[in-house]
């Protein structure tokens, strides 16, 4: 399909139309994006109360991974990209038959929804990863785990993990284990001893303009992200430069249009493994919103519509974002004016969502001269956040 800005005729109004499958908060940040540029956003969303469905007027409620709700949805836009990795394959194919841009597209998206294949086609690339061995039997775990390094080894579902549950360390021998009951392939991976967990994010577009922003350092707990600080402290440039080559190169080869987030394992030689792939905007990447000349969102549209990339140089010496999580204390507004009050630069992004305990509800981002003066002042307004209240 031709691109939809590029064969515009002079004079014609019509606004280019992205359809967005899943309504989460990367979509409902995406429309923040849109507004700027005057882009028109659909949303296929399971129900009217997710997150981003509160604020795209153009929602239709239907099954995001269902076909013919997929296949309906994807006639009325002109590029159809994702909030999550959970589309089938057969659907993305069956979208792409039926004339649906999908950007990225179902040979990308694999890379992001199976993580033996990603690990198997990275390898075969010559991209640097962790030893692995993909197993289906539990039996065969102690072959694989020799075959990695030995004992303890990390066991990865190659289909369905997200934000830590699908993953398992496992310090020896066992006769039976949760990860061999989902019914998929398991990866066996080395334990990696690694120093700190890195991410490269980039945007690549369908003519092949790409753009890497600066590399980030992730703080995870319990597998889920809590903290980024941009740019990662101490790193040393040429790492740094190695870990944005890197993640322009897996995007080259995946053929991925939009925004790809490279999580990275930082070793402590200074050399990089590939942990994780996500072609969408990416925790790590929400910084950008406040911190970076162009945010991830709005690079990720100007990608999937094939217009020129923006800037993505950060715009202080130190960028720190922290997610705030669900408390016991659902009425999270309760703390927006001591928070505000507080710290009149903290910026909060609220998403929405129902209050659970350990759910991302938001995130707080706090732009300045001194990374450990944005760590203290953005604990403090998230803490507040999760606590719902003042106390």
């Amino acid at each position: 399909m031709t691109d939809p800005v590029r064969s515009a005729a002079p004079g014609d109004t019509r606004r280019p139309v992205v359809g967005v499958v899943g309504g989460g908060q990367l979509a409902r940040m995406m429309q923040q994006a849109a507004i700027g540029l005057d882009l028109e956003l659909r949303l296929l969303a399971a129900s009217g109360g997710d997150s981003a469905a509160r604020v795209i007027p153009g929602t239709t409620v239907g099954d995001e991974r269902g076909r013919d709700d997929l296949l309906a949805f994807a006639a009325d836009v002109d590029v159809l990209t994702f909030d999550h990795e959970h589309v089938p394959q057969p659907h993305l194919q069956a979208l792409e038959q039926a004339g649906a841009v999908l950007r990225p597209g179902p040979r990308a998206l694999r890379h992001a929804q199976d993580k033996a294949v990603m690990r198997e086609d990275l390898a075969a690339a010559g991209l640097p990863v962790p030893r692995f061995v993909v197993v289906t039997d539990v039996a065969d775990l102690d072959r694989a785990a020799e075959h990695v390094g030995g004992w303890p080894v990390v066991l990865k579902t190659a289909r369905g993990g997200y934000d830590g549950k699908g993953v398992w360390l496992v310090e020896g021998p066992a006769a039976d284990h949760d990860a061999f009951r989902a019914g998929v392939p398991v990866v066996v991976e080395e334990r990696v001893a690694f120093s700190r967990e890195l991410a490269a994010v980039v945007a690549r577009s369908p003519s092949g303009q790409a753009v890497a922003y600066p590399v980030v350092e992730s703080v995870q707990r319990d597998g889920i992200c809590v903290e980024v600080r941009a740019p990662a402290p101490g790193l040393h440039p040429d790492t740094a430069v190695a870990a944005q080559r890197l993640a322009l190169q897996v995007a080259e080869a995946l053929g991925v249009v939009g925004i790809l987030a490279v999580e990275l394992f930082e070793l402590p030689d200074g050399r990089l493994d590939v942990n994780e792939l996500a072609m969408r905007p990416h925790n790590t990447g929400h910084w950008t919103i406040d911190g970076a000349v162009t945010s991830q969102f709005e690079n990720h549209l100007r990608a999937v519509l094939d217009l020129p990339l923006g800037s993505p140089i950060a715009r202080a010496p130190a960028c720190v974002m922290v997610n705030v999580l669900g408390g016991e204390d659902p009425g999270v507004h309760g703390a927006l004016s001591h928070v505000l009050a507080h710290d009149p630069a903290v910026r909060v992004h609220l998403y929405g969502k129902q209050v659970r305990p350990g759910r991302k509800i938001g995130h707080v981002t706090i732009v300045g001269a001194d990374m450990d003066d944005c760590v203290r002042r953005a604990w403090h307004a998230a803490d507040a956040l999760t606590r719902g209240r003042r106390g």
